[in-house]
């Protein structure tokens, strides 16, 4: 029974518990976003295939952090716009943006939501980059699924430099509010009680 005690006592790691990490806050917050990276996938066209191979076995999307494909605009952060965008097709892009929680990025796959592509008519927006920003693109007709996950090596480089700590907010409710969203009083009123009919 002794030995059982000590031979666990000598495996446990006492050096883990007691070390401290130093880093720059901006350092943490990149890494956390760049490695969990949530798309949300606008397949159009026929890039929307190789955006859905993308996160089969053989090219495992999985590796970088993104194989949460978010259909819900509020719980993703990168906007993988793969194909064709039409004019009545970009309200609802755009409102999908829109939508969308801050930090959020995007993706145009493919040379229709680069460029419009081939479709030089009235009815095709021509590129993507005209309703929503475009952190990313990438070419090809269609473009293949490792394009798609060099794209997203690069969405992370650029994660990775991104500013994160001065673009926190420390509260985002009005001033005359606090943290719980309960009505602070002015100092004036603070001592007095008032009742209200």
């Amino acid at each position: 029974m002794a030995s059982t005690t000590a031979s666990t006592e000598i495996g446990y790691n006492s050096k883990i518990e007691g070390e401290v990490v130093h880093t720059q806050l901006d350092s943490a917050i990149n890494w956390f976003r760049k490695n969990s990276l949530w798309p949300m996938p606008m397949g159009l066209a026929c890039c929307a295939i190789e955006l859905m191979a993308s996160g089969a076995s053989r090219f495992d999307i999985s590796r970088f952090g993104a194989e949460v494909m978010r259909f819900s605009p509020r719980q993703s952060d990168v906007m993988i716009v793969a194909g064709t965008v039409t004019y009545k097709m970009a309200s609802a892009v755009r409102r999908i943006y829109d939508q969308m929680a801050g930090p959020k990025w995007v993706i145009a796959m493919g040379a229709c939501a680069s460029s419009g592509g081939m479709y030089r008519s009235y009815a095709t927006l021509q590129g993507v980059d005209r309703i929503v920003p475009v952190d990313v693109y990438i070419s090809g007709c269609p473009p293949r699924p490792e394009a798609l996950l060099d794209a997203l090596i690069k969405l992370q480089e650029k994660v990775k430099r991104d500013r994160s700590a001065k673009n926190l907010k420390q509260d985002s409710g009005p001033a005359q509010y606090g943290r719980l969203g309960l009505r602070l009083d002015s100092p004036e009123t603070a001592g007095k009680s008032a009742v209200h009919a």
